[in-house]
């Protein structure tokens, strides 16, 4: 992403800022959007040998894989609680944590915590470089502490925030011991983006991308009307062979969801590009009840879109 420089408050709030348009946006405390369900049962199962956690706040989902001598552990969540009872269940099935993934370099998708082991912890290239350059500031941790939502600040460990293992740009396939992982690198939404697919059982882990509770989160490159679509041509291409979409945040889709998620997406970033409002059942009266504030996101990037003139691009 040539020209991006890394800014060191990028990665303290998920919800970034897209040239300082939205900058102090946050959902209130009365707002707090919530999981479905509390925790009964930290793991859900979405496919054979693929099991999926939401953290109660913002919705974040925890990827868990099975392989052959222990599991995959994507994003792994946003607070010290949570991480703790997710390697406790994970010890109690036996399955150690042998590899991690971040999928961006948002804060809260690259955390760890001690309890899950020191197993390798992937990401692309680019999205290591961005964290590389956030943890080569002195003040990094008082700048990523200061922008984390104020009820869970105290409970979010920060001490392993950031330390990923780059993969060699290109690399098509996850290294690890476990169902094949193709990763799936683009532009959108952030530096060094990535989805994976589990080509096993068609689960299509899509990072911050696909969500039904949160709009499209532009990036802050040269042109990220344009980048975003990318992304969401590169998650099209291999949508035939998707079973499963688990987002970033918010619901796991089955298969029939998938394109209407894409099409849905890509029909709002359209809108952002044209000066259009949006018809998306994420904004507006239908927004869910604690997610109000995407709202308040939605006209920040309309605002800076139009101050840009919009996208350079023209492809769909």
């Amino acid at each position: 992403m040539a020209g991006h420089e890394p800014n060191p408050h990028r990665s303290s709030h998920d919800f970034h800022t897209f040239e300082d348009s939205t900058k102090g946006v946050r959902y209130r405390p009365n707002d707090r959007p919530q999981a479905a369900n509390r925790r009964s049962s930290m793991l859900q199962q979405v496919a054979e040998g693929v099991l999926v956690h939401q953290s109660e706040l913002l919705q974040n989902n925890t990827v868990v894989v099975r392989g052959t001598d222990g599991v995959l552990l994507v994003d792994p969540g946003i607070t010290g609680d949570e991480m703790t009872c997710l390697a406790n269940d994970l010890r109690k099935h036996g399955w150690p944590v042998v590899a991690g993934f971040a999928t961006h370099p948002d804060w809260d998708h690259a955390l760890w915590h001690p309890e899950l082991g020191e197993a390798p912890r992937y990401g692309t290239a680019r999205c290591a470089e961005f964290l590389d350059d956030l943890l080569s500031h002195p003040d990094w941790k008082t700048q990523l502490a200061e922008g984390l939502p104020p009820e869970i600040a105290k409970e979010t460990p920060l001490d392993l925030f950031g330390r990923i293992t780059a993969l060699p740009a290109s690399t098509a396939r996850l290294p690890w011991d476990g169902p094949d992982v193709r990763i799936i690198e683009h532009p959108a939404h952030a530096p060094g983006h990535a989805a994976l697919l589990l080509e096993g059982s068609g689960v299509l882990i899509a990072g911050d991308m696909l969500s039904d509770v949160l709009i499209p989160m532009l990036d802050d490159s040269a042109d990220p009307v344009e980048d975003y679509l990318v992304g969401l041509r590169r998650l099209d291409d291999v949508a035939d062979d998707v079973e499963v979409v688990v987002p970033g945040h918010g619901s796991v889709g089955g298969a029939g969801q998938v394109r209407t998620r894409i099409d849905q997406d890509r029909a709002y970033v359209h809108a952002l590009r044209a000066g259009l409002t949006p018809h998306d059942p994420r904004l507006g009266a239908s927004t869910r009840p604690g997610w109000e504030w995407v709202n308040d996101i939605h006209e920040g990037q309309t605002a800076s879109v139009a101050r840009r003139g919009g996208g350079d691009g023209v492809r769909g």
